[in-house]
């Protein structure tokens, strides 16, 4: 299995391969983790890790997105591993996702806008603070396509899925927004990759960080998209029976994985 040592940037939220993650850089430690990202050479890629911190865990600030006013605070000075707890690994879920920082822009008062995307996801083995930021040394976790136990053909079988789970994301969305079929995504705007019918919805999908991140550690293709397939009908049918819920705006508005 191929491992690497990698720097580390927890978050709530869950970060899916070929999704794109906006970041606001203003903490000192990921301040400087950016800087050590802008002395790889612009031709290779600048890989760190994004991980998702757990439940009632965090006590240190992290952001995504661009918020001017979280811009334009100071620089904060923490340790590597402050707000994460005598050993950090333990803060964190075990499954992330490498990043590659497409864009990082150094604004006047020293933050960085990092415009990032999601590429492989790997399993932490271990956490070390004895830097300016955290580092892991991460193993990649292959994605399998994955089947039904008597299947003949795991390509189809995730494909059929990926089919299903599609149409219950466009009925989950109309409910969601409210819209008439006509004003929604159609068949010919979305993938056919069952593995990237499976990341978009995910990342897609208005669910909270613990349900993002069973659907990110999932140990395939397939087994993602049936989850998903059982998460959108249930989901759905609670907006049928609460039509004003709060979280209708979301569709009206650019959808990040976080």
């Amino acid at each position: 299995m191929t491992t690497a040592r990698l720097p580390l940037f927890p978050l709530n939220a869950v970060l899916f391969p070929g999704l794109v993650l906006p970041l606001n850089v203003f903490e000192e430690r990921y301040r400087a983790m950016m800087r050590e990202l802008l002395a790889i050479d612009e031709d290779e890629p600048r890989r760190f890790v994004v991980v998702a911190i757990r439940d009632g865990r965090e006590t240190a600030p992290t952001a995504a997105g661009m918020p001017d006013t979280v811009a334009a605070a100071p620089p904060v000075e923490r340790a590597p591993a402050d707000g994460f707890g005598p050993d950090p690994i333990q803060t964190f879920h075990r499954v992330g996702c490498v990043a590659d920082a497409a864009k990082i822009r150094e604004r006047a008062d020293g933050s960085y806008e990092v415009l990032a995307t999601g590429t492989t996801r790997v399993r932490l083995l271990s956490v070390d603070a004895s830097g300016p930021f955290l580092t892991a040394e991460v193993e990649e976790l292959p994605e399998d396509p994955g089947a039904a136990e008597g299947e003949d053909s795991t390509t189809d079988e995730a494909g059929a899925l990926a089919e299903g789970v599609l149409r219950a994301f466009r009925s989950y969305q109309k409910r969601l927004a409210g819209a008439s079929e006509r004003s929604l995504t159609t068949g010919a705007d979305l993938p056919d990759d069952p593995s990237v019918v499976s990341y978009l919805v995910a990342a897609a999908a208005v669910l909270d960080v613990p349900s993002k991140q069973r659907l990110l550690q999932a140990p395939d293709t397939a087994t993602r998209l049936r989850e998903e397939l059982a998460l959108l009908r249930k989901e759905t049918a609670v907006i049928r029976h609460l039509p004003s819920l709060p979280a209708t705006d979301l569709t009206r508005d650019p959808t990040y994985p976080n």
